[in-house]
């Protein structure tokens, strides 16, 4: 009953059914943080965009499909969720949002992603799981600093040969694409973590032996006739394998970031006069 109320007064474009759905956002939050998920909402609340201080800001589940310009406020904003809403395009807004380490995308309407997005030097874990992506977007392979990355559940068929450049990458979601072969330029990359090749068309998978950082792999649900060999220690997930770990959380992902942006705030800053020339 809560959530039909909700979806008729999102229609209502007047201040009190706005105040109705987004509760009172009168002054900053304690935490810096700022939850308006699952509230129907087709506008964003501008009275956010006064909270300059704010540290995550989590938008899931309405009906959002662009941004104000005054978003870009919010020059502190390290978590931004815009899952499960009505973007057709990545509002341009989120690209000058420069500490900004922490972005989903997942479950819109997106087929690409702005090159702007490459200005996110802080970037360290996307996902846009569940789009109409189906290639790899040219700015990925620019996001230097990207260590987390979920693409799972978009139409991608292959991936493209400069991803290996991601030298900071360790995690790769690749679950419910298009692959009907492995993709060989994730052999080039011996810095990975974890891959993701979940319920895909791969038929043969080669050795994994020679990714020294590698600690799980998943590939089940994949028509193969073989399962990828892999250094001792290293768990699969898949035919002739017992264990089946579950992905992280997004919540656990975050509490990661968390620690090494408090161990980053942690370190001595070096005065000026101890600078080397």
């Amino acid at each position: 009953m809560g959530n039909t109320i909700k979806g008729i007064i999102a229609f209502i474009p007047s201040k009190k059914c706005q105040e109705f759905l987004t509760g009172e956002l009168e002054e900053m939050p304690i935490d810096k943080m700022v939850d308006l998920s699952c509230n129907q909402l087709r506008r964003f609340p501008l009275q956010v965009c006064s909270f300059t201080e704010l540290l995550k800001l989590y938008l899931s589940d309405n009906n959002l499909n662009s941004l104000p310009p005054e978003l870009e406020l919010l020059q502190k904003l390290q978590i931004l969720a815009l899952d499960f809403n009505n973007f057709k395009a990545v509002p341009l807004v989120v690209c000058r949002l420069s500490q900004l380490c922490i972005l989903y995308l997942g479950n819109n309407r997106l087929r690409n992603l702005p090159s702007e997005l490459s200005r996110l030097d802080n970037l360290h874990t996307l996902w846009i799981e569940y789009n109409y992506f189906t290639e790899m977007p040219d700015v990925i392979c620019q996001l230097k600093h990207l260590k987390t990355f979920h693409a799972g559940c978009n139409p991608i068929r292959q991936l493209p040969k400069e991803l290996k450049e991601l030298k900071e990458l360790r995690t790769l979601w690749l679950s419910g694409i298009l692959l009907s072969d492995f993709p060989r330029v994730l052999l080039e990359m011996p810095f990975l973590e974890v891959i993701d090749l979940d319920r895909n068309g791969i038929r043969v998978f080669p050795s994994l032996r020679r990714l020294p950082a590698l600690k799980l792999v998943i590939y089940d649900h994949n028509p193969c006739s073989n399962a990828p060999r892999v250094a001792k220690g290293v768990r699969r997930v898949g035919n002739w394998s017992e264990e089946s770990p579950e992905p992280k959380k997004r919540s656990e992902i975050e509490q990661e970031i968390e620690k090494i942006m408090e161990n980053k705030d942690s370190q001595p800053v070096a005065k000026e006069e101890d600078t080397p020339q």
